[in-house]
């Protein structure tokens, strides 16, 4: 079976545009021949990077269709080039300037937010109305019965005055308690054995994951605005944030300055010492 051209006599890859051609080697071939003066395999950089190994093969060989958009070919072209020994700043300007510049930032939510489970709809509760609607009738009846004499008519009971009703009081208002200010108190109480990470979602929803020193999983989902989560490990403590802007991130009680942009992907770890960025 034959596989029909373009009307023009070309595929239809041929019309794809190409990304302009620069006087030095490509991004793809400037990482591999790093990777390989570096004496690191593929699956090494990927283990290291948490890249996955055919999205790394696929950048080597200058193909960025599998990176999920401009946002997040940056990022892994500047993760590759830090883990081979690289200046990052110079192959994602060179990639910047044959992508058509830096990308305007864009939310990382709709690449990773999981399809929410819509509840069941609760059906009304027959039995418990009809159970209702029974003790209704036989208390009515109960007193109508009671409510008769022996010779069958209304029996009147004497009425005594009407309570006289105190007027409400007023409640006391509530003293707000005041809201104690940062100190190195926050600091004291992150334990020292431990190295513990706070991430709040600030100014938009976050993709992130978090992981152990072991590689055990302890989250990997999206983080709404407004939402916080704090991790903890003994040793270290792994992080991607899919939109780094987007996060305020404490470590062991200190706030981290790092200014991350909207969009940006980030790779970080920390452990028991002062944060630093990994």
């Amino acid at each position: 079976m034959s596989i029909g051209n373009a009307p023009d006599g070309n595929s239809p890859e041929d019309d794809r545009p190409s990304p302009p051609a620069s006087d030095g080697p490509s991004i793809g071939r400037t990482l591999h021949q790093a990777r390989v003066d570096a004496g690191l395999t593929v699956e090494e950089v990927s283990n290291s990077t948490r890249v996955r190994v055919p999205i790394v093969h696929a950048i080597e060989e200058d193909d960025f269709s599998r990176c999920g958009g401009d946002v997040y070919a940056r990022g892994h072209v500047r993760t590759l080039a830090r883990a081979v020994g690289l200046d990052p700043s110079a192959l994602v300007a060179q990639y910047d300037a044959e992508n058509g510049g830096r990308p305007a930032p864009t939310p990382a939510g709709p690449m990773f937010e999981a399809e929410r489970i819509r509840p069941e709809r609760r059906r009304p509760n027959w039995t418990a109305a009809m159970v209702a609607a029974i003790v209704a009738v036989v208390g009515f009846v109960g007193f109508t019965l009671f409510g008769r004499g022996d010779g069958g008519g209304t029996q009147h009971v004497a009425e005594g005055p009407a309570p006289s009703r105190s007027a409400p009081q007023a409640p006391k208002p509530v003293k707000p308690k005041p809201t104690p200010a940062a100190s190195d108190s926050a600091i004291a109480a992150v334990p020292r054995d431990k190295v513990t990470v706070k991430l709040t979602a600030v100014d938009d929803k976050s993709w992130i994951s978090a992981k152990a020193r072991d590689g055990k999983l302890l989250f990997d989902g999206l983080l709404l605005k407004g939402d916080t989560k704090t991790f903890q490990d003994d040793e270290r403590l792994d992080l991607i944030l899919g939109n780094a802007g987007a996060i305020e991130l404490f470590v062991n009680g200190k706030k981290v300055e790092d200014e991350f942009a909207t969009g940006q992907v980030e790779r970080l770890s920390y452990t028991k010492g002062d944060p630093q960025v990994g």
